[in-house]
């Protein structure tokens, strides 16, 4: 059976056919809409999903934000604003009239990486460093969603009390420090204006500031990961993410982890599916609920 797995994010939107061997047969990528509104939204999801409705049998989204209920809101509103309660699973039915499943994006991958790792490896976090802060818990090889989908979303754990303010209404969140869109609020001087993206090439360069912003990032994660190896002893953490897969990213994430105390210490390693996680996670997701 081929499944239309479509991944929303806040930057972009992306959509795949895939089939029963888990192969991405087909591929569309999107802006998310810049307006934020429901009609932006399903105009958008409509044009980048019309071209493969017809090869598939079921749909499975994976989106930034909370999924409940077939719903989708978030919890930093900066990410997805103007979605609260957005009718998603209802929408792609109507769009396509096939059956959907609905999940968060982070979760998503977080199963598909999970599914590529050696069998014995029963707990694991991933970690999306993107727009924003996202992640996904395996307990004893289970996905944990939590009972109202909130599970994994420890991006908006603390990082620094008196750090700056996150969308999510809290100070000092991993996100707001650490995730694109935090990197380039704090950005200042010649550096003001530019996106993430922008601000890692001057990085690589050697700008001073840049670079401050960069090591932060990651000195946050690294601290993140600590928390998360004490929380329940994951074996190892995934990373993913356009900041987290991010050209020297993840030896910063290691050797900040390095400096904390041993009991502290996982295995971390670059997502396996890339920026795909998401869109696999979700089929597999389906299938194994068909």
């Amino acid at each position: 059976m081929t499944t239309l797995a479509i991944d929303i994010g806040g930057t972009k939107l992306a959509a795949g056919l895939i089939n029963a061997q888990r192969q991405v047969l087909a591929r569309r990528e999107l802006p998310t809409p810049a307006s934020q509104t429901p009609t932006a939204l399903r105009e958008a999801l409509h044009a980048l999903i019309m071209p493969l409705i017809g090869r598939a049998q079921r749909v499975a989204v994976a989106s930034t934000g909370i999924i409940r209920s077939g719903l989708l809101t978030a919890l930093n509103p900066d990410n997805l604003g103007g979605l609260a309660q957005f009718p998603l699973v209802d929408t792609l039915t109507a769009l396509t009239g096939l059956p959907c499943l609905a999940v968060n994006d982070a979760q998503a991958a977080a199963w598909a990486e999970y599914r590529a790792l050696p069998v014995t490896v029963r707990d694991m976090a991933f970690i999306t460093v993107s727009t924003g802060v996202g992640g996904g818990i395996i307990g004893n090889g289970k996905l944990i969603t939590g009972h109202q989908g909130l599970a994994g979303h420890i991006g908006h754990t603390l990082a620094d009390p008196h750090g700056p303010l996150c969308g999510c209404g809290r100070r000092g969140c991993v996100e707001a420090i650490a995730s694109g869109r935090g990197i380039a609020a704090q950005a200042e001087d010649d550096l003001l204006g530019l996106d993430a993206r922008a601000i890692y090439a001057q990085h690589l360069n050697g700008h001073p500031q840049a670079t401050r912003l960069i090591t932060g990032s990651a000195r946050t994660l690294a601290r993140l990961i600590a928390d998360l190896k004490a929380s329940y002893d994951c074996q190892c953490v995934v990373l993913g993410g356009s900041v987290g897969l991010a050209e020297g990213y993840l030896s910063l994430v290691t050797g900040f982890l390095a400096q904390e105390p041993s009991p502290f210490h996982t295995a971390v390693v670059a997502a396996h599916h890339r920026h795909d996680a998401g869109l696999l996670g979700a089929a597999l997701l389906a299938e194994e609920e068909a």
